[in-house]
């Protein structure tokens, strides 16, 4: 959801006046849904000089068994706390599960902030 400002009314029903305009780092962004499938990403400029980057789609996932992290491939989403619709459109966010070539992971990043897929495996 993109940031609407300030509410335009008091909480007895009055009008607010409007202190000045919307500034730039009030500036909302539509959320990166990342798919699986062969890899997009697209840079985005954020505040400070900064870039990041973000992961339109993604079929590799590092995957961490307690021991040793492993690359592994992702082959469907089966359950997403975020959003139920997100597991038929195979949509990964955080706290998603996946399933992948090591077994099924639960997703500890956020694809669409950092452009990468960090996992931990269930038992």
């Amino acid at each position: 959801m993109q940031n609407q400002g300030r509410s335009t009314r008091k909480r007895t029903g009055g009008r607010l006046k409007n202190v000045r305009k919307r500034r730039k780092d009030e500036l909302g962004r539509l959320p990166t849904e990342t798919q699986v499938g062969e890899p997009r990403y697209r840079t985005v400029d954020v505040r400070g000089n900064d870039t990041k980057i973000r992961a339109l789609a993604t079929n590799v996932a590092s995957v961490n068994d307690g021991d040793e992290t492993l690359s592994a491939d992702i082959e469907d989403v089966v359950e997403n706390d975020a959003n139920p619709n997100y597991v038929r459109r195979n949509i990964i966010t955080k706290g998603a599960v996946i399933e992948t070539s090591e077994g099924r992971a639960r997703v500890t990043s956020r694809p669409g902030q950092t452009g990468q897929v960090n996992a931990v495996l269930l038992e």
